[in-house]
């Protein structure tokens, strides 16, 4: 189409819009088509040719530079029923972040489905992401080019046909089922990827750790990646290996660490050994002992005391500092041995109170069982409710109705529903949204009842997540 077909074209469209006739406005070659025909159907002729000529000549050529990309690729669960995403898409909207948004889906994948893409898909970059989403991480990673699906089995020979993502699924998988071939793959073929890459692939390594994992972690120690050479340490850390070349010099971070820790003793019959944190003088030795608790490992802290990691753990002395125990916390779920991880948890939990708060921070390494016996101690309480919403890789969908009753949780909520504090109120809706990813459907559906009746709108964007579990329930 030339330029003054184009401005004919624009003069019979305003023509038309105001209600005249365009025939007299039409180009020469239009009007040979038209002519012969009455003067309504001159007008529909050339009603006919002006929407062929803007659907079809007038169409824009595709840049160059666009490139197709393959069908969005079909996940292992069905999607969410139609029905069930209005209240998906509440859920969603209330959610702050990504990591509430994935624990939304995560409580929809426990029930068996996964979302629709118009509604959710986790970012290309978050490494947190689901692994039975793990084909729409890839499928957005791989824009620049296509790979034909994935094999059902990863092996050296097809590692390449593999998306990041898609092969993290698979190796964790095989590091929970056979995890010497999975080590083996790593080993093989990690050398070859990116540092972010090769840290995400080594980071596997934690699914069925074990002694026969040491001698290729030991060989990381000198990579040229810091940030997986400080990996590596601490997945060798956690088999109860440490360097102890350096000890107490001068550079040393393990004997800077240790300064920070009085070591004593208690008791007047049986005298045990005893570690407090020192009392620090200023910010700046408080910001410096929290890199030193993140840069070191607990088997090398306790070397410098001579004890085992579970001596130091019975000995520290809990609740003489707050920021003390959530470092010691960090660093044993980071770097202690699964023994060391478990007596700090057995220890806090049956002391019960406060001390079990810094058990939050071992959830990631502990099983199900000790994070369900976790949650329902503190739930008893009201002191460190708040504190759940910082809890990571608990199950979804568990807690029942009678986990709830047993303490004093209910009547807070209560509480706080009626009342006119927009602080506790927040507080409120942040436990909610908690509470909505651990609860069963008939928990959620009676919790939503009972805080409706304390005085919450039945509308609240709070009850999202709960109103989404409850409609989860099977039929």
């Amino acid at each position: 189409m030339n330029e003054i077909e184009q401005t004919s074209l624009a003069t019979m469209r305003d023509c038309w819009i105001t209600g005249g006739t365009g025939f007299d406005l039409a180009p020469a070659a239009w009007k040979e088509i038209a002519d012969s025909a009455s003067p309504d159907e001159r007008e529909r002729r050339l009603l006919a040719i002006a929407a062929q000529a803007l659907d079809i000549a007038l169409r824009p050529a595709a840049p160059q530079t666009l490139k197709r990309r393959s069908p969005l690729p079909e996940l292992a669960l069905p999607m969410l029923p139609e029905k069930l995403r209005p209240s998906l898409r509440a859920a969603l909207k209330h959610a702050a972040d990504a990591r509430y948004k994935t624990r939304v889906a995560a409580l929809v994948a426990s029930r068996g489905f996964v979302l629709h893409p118009m509604d959710w898909m986790p970012a290309a970059a978050y490494q947190e992401s689901l692994d039975v989403y793990a084909p729409w991480v890839d499928w957005q990673a791989g824009a620049d080019g296509e790979k034909p699906a994935s094999p059902e089995h990863l092996t050296a020979e097809n590692w390449d046909e593999f998306y990041p993502a898609a092969r993290r699924a698979a190796l964790a998988d095989m590091r929970r089922i056979a995890p010497a071939s999975a080590r083996q793959l790593i080993e093989t073929k990690a050398s070859g990827e990116p540092a972010e890459i090769r840290i995400a692939l080594v980071d596997l390594l934690r699914f069925g750790l074990g002694s026969d994992d040491v001698p290729f972690l030991k060989s990381l120690t000198a990579d040229r990646s810091g940030k997986l050479r400080d990996l590596a340490g601490r997945l060798l850390a956690r088999l109860g290996e440490h360097d102890s070349q350096g000890v107490g010099g001068p550079e040393d971070p393990g004997t800077e660490l240790a300064a920070f820790i009085a070591e004593g003793k208690s008791g007047f019959i049986r005298r045990r050994t005893t570690y407090t944190p020192e009392k620090l003088k200023s910010p700046a030795q408080e910001r410096r002992r929290a890199e030193l608790f993140e840069t070191c490992n607990l088997v090398d802290l306790a070397a410098r005391f001579g004890v085992t990691e579970s001596d130091f753990i019975g000995a520290w002395q809990f609740g003489a500092d707050d920021n003390a125990d959530i470092l010691v916390a960090r660093m044993v779920a980071a770097s202690g041995s699964e023994a060391a991880v478990t007596h700090m948890a057995d220890t806090l939990v049956a002391e019960g109170g406060k001390p079990a708060l810094f058990v939050l921070h071992l959830m990631p390494r502990l099983d199900s069982r000790r994070q369900r016996v976790l949650i329902r101690l503190i739930l008893k309480d009201t002191q460190h409710l708040g504190a759940l919403s910082l809890a990571e890789g608990v199950e979804a969908s568990w807690l029942d109705w009678a986990d709830l009753t047993n303490g004093k949780t209910l009547p807070a909520l209560r509480a706080a529903v009626a009342g006119s504090d927009d602080a506790v109120k927040r507080g409120v809706d942040r436990l909610l949204e908690t509470l909505g990813f651990l609860a069963t459907a008939a928990a959620a559906e009676k919790l939503i009842g009972d805080v409706v009746a304390a005085g919450m709108a039945p509308a609240a964007p709070s009850l999202g997540l709960l109103r989404l579990n409850a409609s989860l329930a099977e039929p």
